[in-house]
């Protein structure tokens, strides 16, 4: 068979408890490569000795299966094989290819008082999930929390994905990035837009760090960069990563503008010009609670919004009056009409709408 250099072999091993086998095979001499999804890992897949497995929560074999991954899969008459042993050998693509779905639309409210546990991600992160059903995996919204402050056992790493915010919601996080020079403080209201594949690297958090991130679409891949060191000694603000730049955003420097919707003001991240108008993300507060609000709706595909501050009661058309508070999010589907009514003068929003699918791309 020609072309053996473009093809790598791939064994599965069955894994109940992930971060233990991780911790086994890593004493063997192996190295963590990649690991997904963030919120709740259940596929980790290392190297060494010569070659790769794939630890996976989910696989049930009680022989070992093998992966040939290549991008000439032409050159193997089937899609999947089966060794004398029993040994399944199957066929798959090298390079990994992002696969955005369509998103399925539909009204949904998720209350902090009736989540789901908070689980343990990646790097010891705790995770919740902020969109159950993920839109038919269109997006992951989660609420990520650190309650114990100090050095984070994070690692270079980058994410294969579409369009990916961190917006710091409580207490303060240290973060570097890829040619954007120095580590920096990100302070609560503070917010980055993470483009495709870019390194970074959580160094350190504050007590009680909640942060909320949204990804697009919910199933990308994380991928360990063991070769750069961050900060690389680079400061190009204006690179592109596969067209779109690196955006901080500075609580403390925006400025408010009336907002679409009477009775509120925003400030504009400027997310929507650095990732050429693949998501918006704005911070909304009361101006004037007193205002009778009328029913407005929206075109765009995806509406998200999370209560970072105060309380409101949210009207659906056709649907059951929401009274909605602090930790509380809802997704607002294409031309449903809706209006937020009792707004609390403190009343402050986070809403990130995103106008469609992202092209197909590859790492």
């Amino acid at each position: 068979m020609s072309n053996q250099n473009q093809t790598q072999a791939q064994l599965v091993l069955s894994s109940q408890e992930l971060t233990k086998d991780m911790d086994y095979f890593t004493s063997l001499g192996f190295q963590l490569n990649q690991i997904f999804p963030s919120d709740d890992p259940a596929v980790a897949i290392m190297s060494g000795h010569g070659i790769q497995i794939r630890l996976d929560k989910y696989a049930d074999c009680n022989s070992p299966t093998l992966h040939l991954l290549t991008d000439t899969p032409e050159q193997f008459s089937d899609k999947e094989l089966t060794a004398p042993n029993g040994t399944v050998i199957k066929i798959l693509p090298k390079t990994y290819a992002l696969q955005t779905p369509d998103t399925q639309h539909r009204f949904e409210v998720r209350k902090l008082t009736n989540s789901d546990p908070w689980v343990i991600g990646r790097a010891g992160m705790l995770y919740r999930d902020l969109i159950p059903d993920r839109l038919g995996g269109s997006i992951i919204a989660s609420h990520i929390n650190i309650p114990n402050g100090g050095p984070v056992p994070d690692v270079v790493h980058y994410h294969t994905i579409g369009f990916q915010l961190i917006f710091c919601y409580k207490g303060w996080v240290k973060l570097v990035y890829e040619d954007q020079g120095e580590p920096f403080i990100l302070n609560a209201g503070d917010c980055v837009t993470q483009p495709p594949e870019i390194r970074h690297r959580v160094l350190e958090a504050s007590d009680n760090l909640e942060v909320i991130e949204i990804g697009v679409p919910s199933d990308h891949m994380t991928t360990i960069d063991h070769d750069m060191e961050l900060p690389n000694g680079i400061y190009n603000p204006n690179r592109e990563f596969q067209g779109q730049r690196f955006c901080h955003h500075k609580a403390a420097e925006a400025i408010w503008k009336p907002w679409r919707i009477s009775g509120f003001e925003h400030r504009d991240t400027g997310i929507n010009e650095a990732t050429k108008q693949k998501a918006s993300v704005n911070v909304i507060r009361v101006l004037n609670s007193a205002i009778e609000q009328r029913y407005t709706n929206h075109d765009t595909d995806i509406l998200f919004t999370f209560v970072m501050e105060g309380n409101m009661q949210l009207v659906a058309e056709n649907y059951e009056t929401h009274a909605l508070n602090r930790g509380d999010a809802y997704v607002i589907p294409p031309h449903l009409n809706y209006k937020m009514l009792q707004c609390s003068s403190n009343l402050e929003l986070l809403e990130v709408t995103l106008p469609g699918n992202f092209k197909t791309t590859t790492s």
